[in-house]
């Protein structure tokens, strides 16, 4: 899988690091255009061969046109004269649902539709502009990014851990890293499942076709192409056509939930990004499928909420637990299918 290297300044020639990517070893010859395109989110393939008539792509330190091949190991930078968007950062007064605070952290209930930090098409209304509103001097992460221990989707609702001194971000960073911390997720997806509980494994990685979405990738050149992930599911509540799952998270991959569940066939609810706006489950009857569009409506985004948040405080060392309630599009949402899958049993 490719490292990404957020931002960097080059001092000699006044250029910022918009982008970095190592090519991993398993890369085929792919013209360099077509692998940022699907690696850059919302670029166009016009838009990265003017990048590369104005030499901003480099290529192990050599500007490129975008008709080079890339190699294994290629180290690729693309350079521009101004800084990221997202380096810009501008504390917003946006009010915060803080759980817990004290001197050393603090925990939000994140609600669906903010994004966690600034990136393309997402200058502000972060949780990060929030933040560096409310605070001096957060802790930067590995990436930069002030207080930030971990993160959830924009539309996904729930708990966040906020580091507020270096030695915090420190502790925190290594409990995510060596999955002691607990983290616990509340989804309905498509379909009855079979098993009461159980575990997927399967590295995640980018799609090879689809570059807004990630995959399994199982096998031989699963390190090449992913990243390990594990998550253990267990069923809550078995509602017709869906499912209420419980999902705990071992590792943290960027859309794991929504990946895993998707490979073994039960993609979420409303999950537009991974199909499951469509309708995957039911009948043909007209009337379902308008109960189908009112539950879509009601909860127009993927039903995921992180809903249990479990870590060891880093000055105290006392293991601490916060639980957030399932917030009211999703509840409702689940009410209906309540109601429908009871019909459903009356009319057999």
């Amino acid at each position: 899988m490719e490292d990404y290297i957020p931002e960097f300044i080059d001092e000699e020639s006044d250029l910022y690091e918009h982008y970095a990517f190592t090519v991993d070893k398993g890369q085929g010859p792919l013209r360099i255009d077509k692998y940022l395109m699907n690696r850059i989110e919302n670029a166009t393939r016009n838009k990265i061969q003017a990048g590369a008539k104005n030499g901003s792509i480099f290529v192990n330190d050599v500007p490129v046109k975008s008709n080079y091949k890339v190699k294994p190991y290629d180290s690729i930078r693309v350079l521009f004269t101004h800084p990221p968007h997202e380096n810009l950062l501008v504390g917003e007064n946006i009010p915060l649902d803080v759980v817990y605070e004290d001197d050393e952290l603090l925990v939000v209930n994140k609600p669906a539709g903010m994004v966690v930090h600034p990136g393309h098409g997402n200058y502000s209304g972060t949780l990060i502009n929030a933040l560096i509103y409310r605070f001096d001097n957060l802790p930067n992460n590995s990436s930069d990014r002030p207080g930030l221990v971990h993160r959830i989707d924009k539309d996904t609702s729930g708990l966040l851990v906020i580091a507020k001194t270096e030695q915090a971000m420190a502790h925190l960073a290594l409990q995510f890293a060596e999955k002691t911390s607990e983290r616990e997720y509340v989804a309905l997806v498509w379909g009855n499942m079979e098993e009461e509980e159980g575990t997927v494994e399967g590295h995640i990685g980018r799609h090879p076709k689809n570059r807004l979405q990630n995959t399994v990738y199982l096998g031989d050149d699963a390190d090449d192409k992913g990243k390990p992930a594990v998550t253990h599911y267990k069923v809550l509540e078995r509602l017709g056509y869906v499912t209420l799952v419980s999902c705990k998270l071992e590792t943290g991959r960027t859309h794991q939930i929504r990946v895993h569940m998707k490979h073994i066939g039960h993609t979420l609810f409303n999950d537009e990004r991974y199909g499951g706006d469509l309708i995957l489950k039911g009948t043909t009857f007209t009337k379902y499928k308008q109960f189908v569009d009112n539950c879509f409506k009601i909860l127009p985004r993927q039903a995921l909420h992180a809903k249990t948040l479990g870590f060891m405080h880093p000055r105290t060392g006392e293991f601490m637990r916060f639980n957030s309630e399932i917030p009211e599009d999703m509840q409702q949402c689940i009410e209906k299918w309540r109601t429908y899958s009871k019909y459903q049993e009356l009319e057999e």
